[in-house]
């Protein structure tokens, strides 16, 4: 199994799609928040978080589905985290096509990245990934860190 380099980015101001707003993208879209990225979120219905983060103008909530062929180039990442495999692949193939990094939550194959554990604190700031084998071992490290980063 390859191992993938952290590369730290400068997401401000960044425009970042993510295509679902069930658990797994809510928590993505609440960490890269973070991060003062440009969020389009795209999903038929949402999470309660992501419905108040729409109501209060921090993302864009677009309340469709994937439609092959939307993805502008103007994108510097894509999140596929919709519930259904299918189009996730579908998401993860047009931006392979229009060279966008994606991460496929359902697939760690279709990724170009993998998404990371956060712990931040202030300018200090860690990811930790299981190279997609082990999240539950991945998310033990990042709380470890955050305790870690408490006492800084």
């Amino acid at each position: 199994m390859s191992r993938y380099f952290p590369l730290f980015v400068n997401l401000e101001g960044r425009k970042i799609l993510v295509y679902g707003a069930g658990i797994i993208g809510t928590r993505r879209i609440l960490s890269l928040l973070k991060f003062g990225c440009e969020l389009t979120v795209t999903a038929p219905e949402a999470s309660p978080e992501v419905e108040r983060l729409a109501e209060e103008g921090k993302i864009l909530w677009r309340k469709s589905v994937y439609h092959p062929g939307e993805i502008g180039k103007d994108a510097c990442l894509v999140l596929a985290a919709a519930s259904d495999k299918d189009i996730n692949a579908q998401i993860g193939a047009e931006c392979r096509e229009k060279q966008i990094p994606v991460n496929v939550s359902s697939d760690k194959s279709l990724c170009d990245f993998y998404f990371p554990g956060l712990a931040v604190k202030d300018e200090l700031v860690a990811g930790v990934t299981a190279g997609g084998a082990d999240h539950g071992r991945a998310k033990k490290a990042a709380g470890e860190i955050r305790a870690v980063f408490k006492n800084l």
